[in-house]
């Protein structure tokens, strides 16, 4: 099975993107691709954007990267309860592909972590409500509040790690 994990930030330095990293090594026994969003950076969508170039090749690539996986898995940065504007302006390209929907009909474990207790909650809530309208299929959801305190020497903390490894399960298995 081929899982395609990726943060939804461009910070060099993530936290999410460290989630995504773990959660891929729990799932080791499949083929697995961890993306950096910044390879995939253009400019801010516009309609005038689209008609005058087209959808840019970073999004279509990205876009078949998506398509030839399996399982996603993506640990979404919350700014202001909501997307990070990065993953917004990928996620506005990638809806305007003629003939497919942004997660093409995959099994999606859907991630946040934040340094606050509420681990991503404004996002989760907002990408739940937005993502199964953009081919998401969301089996499970995972918020790890307090990031530093409960990710640290590269490892989650119980009972953290065997809910992920639980909900990682759920999602490959049932596949």
């Amino acid at each position: 099975m081929k899982i395609l994990g990726f943060a939804g930030s461009n910070n060099a330095s993530s936290i999410n993107k460290k989630l995504v990293s773990y959660a891929l090594q729990l799932a080791e026994a499949h083929t697995t691709d961890l993306l950096d969003l910044n390879d995939y950076e253009v400019a801010i969508y516009s309609p005038e954007r689209e008609s005058k170039d087209g959808i840019p090749a970073k999004i279509m690539a990205l876009a078949e990267k998506i398509s030839e996986s399996d399982v996603l898995i993506i640990s979404l940065a919350e700014h202001n309860s909501s997307y990070s504007a990065a993953f917004k302006n990928l996620f506005d390209w990638m809806s305007r592909i003629p003939n497919r929907t942004v997660f093409d009909d995959k099994p999606l474990l859907l991630m946040a972590t934040s340094p606050g207790a509420r681990g991503g909650e404004g996002v989760l809530e907002a990408a739940q409500n937005r993502f199964p309208r953009n081919g998401a299929k969301i089996p499970e959801v995972f918020s790890l509040p307090q990031f530093y305190e409960n990710f640290t020497e590269g490892k989650l903390s119980e009972p953290f790690h065997s809910e992920l490894k639980t909900k990682l399960f759920s999602v490959l298995t049932n596949h």
